[in-house]
């Protein structure tokens, strides 16, 4: 059990350890903490062979994870050039810590803005009927740049521009994931996790250094476009970006619901 607000569950028998955002009364959104954990139980993965094939959920079943902790983006200082921006988001996924080890996404609920980032370093996700992915950067005055470089890794140009641009104002449900790709399974309503600990369980107890071999394998195929585009992000959001105080007054504004597709 974790004090930051992420739990790691690890079956010997099976071979796959469960990675939980818990933070549930937040709608999982990821702590200053909680980012350095997720970085921390990557890296540590690496180093248990016991562990041969990773799930990452969040509690609650209400959300997987809403994004970075408004509180703590807050307390995070940014530099005045536009060249550069601190984001303590960067390396909360598998593939920023270096490990190689298949990591499944088990979503339910909501999955926005920040979560993008563990999505998008997963091999394959696996959702909930009732899950619903929307990106509201722009609708608060904010740049969706990494996000929209994570999800363009996994879907088709428009389906990612009309999610970035539509901002809070659209969800794209469960079904209408899988049909674009971005979603290889739908469950019955909280049976994600379940059927990504199967997966997980069927993928580890095949020869680990195969199924490590196919994990970078398919990564090499775009990871030269994706850091290229990636090393662009910063530029844009440090530009983009409304100051502080106009986010801030976006975010308190009444908004009438959205419409889900």
């Amino acid at each position: 059990m974790s004090t930051s607000g992420v739990t790691v569950d690890r079956d010997k028998e099976t071979g796959v350890a469960v990675v939980t955002l818990d933070r549930a009364e937040k709608h999982n959104a990821i702590t200053l903490d909680m980012a350095r954990e997720l970085g921390a139980a990557w890296r540590g993965f690496r180093y248990e062979d016991d562990v041969r094939a990773i799930v990452v959920t969040g509690a609650g079943g209400r959300a997987f994870c809403t994004g970075i902790d408004r509180e703590a983006a807050g307390n995070v200082p940014q530099p005045s050039s536009p060249y550069t921006i601190d984001d303590p988001l960067l390396a909360i996924g598998p593939k920023a810590n270096d490990l190689w080890k298949p990591v499944i996404a088990a979503v339910e609920g909501m999955a926005c803005g920040g979560a993008f980032y563990l999505l998008g370093e997963s091999e394959f996700l696996i959702a909930g009927e009732d899950a619903g992915f929307f990106d509201p950067h722009t609708t608060y005055g904010m740049v969706s740049a990494f996000e929209t470089v994570h999800m363009a890794q996994r879907m088709p140009h428009g389906e990612v521009a009309r999610m970035a641009l539509m901002g809070g104002a659209e969800r794209i449900s469960a079904r209408r994931a899988y049909e674009t790709g971005l979603v290889s399974e739908v469950t019955e309503p909280g049976g994600a996790l379940a059927a990504a600990r199967e997966a997980a369980a069927v993928i580890a107890s095949y020869p680990t250094e195969a199924v490590q071999g196919t994990v970078r394998a398919l990564w090499s195929v775009k990871e030269t476009a994706r850091a290229q585009a990636l090393a662009h992000a910063p530029h844009l959001v440090a530009l983009g970006n409304l100051p502080g105080d106009r986010q801030a007054e976006l975010f308190t504004r009444r908004r009438t619901g959205f419409r889900t597709r």
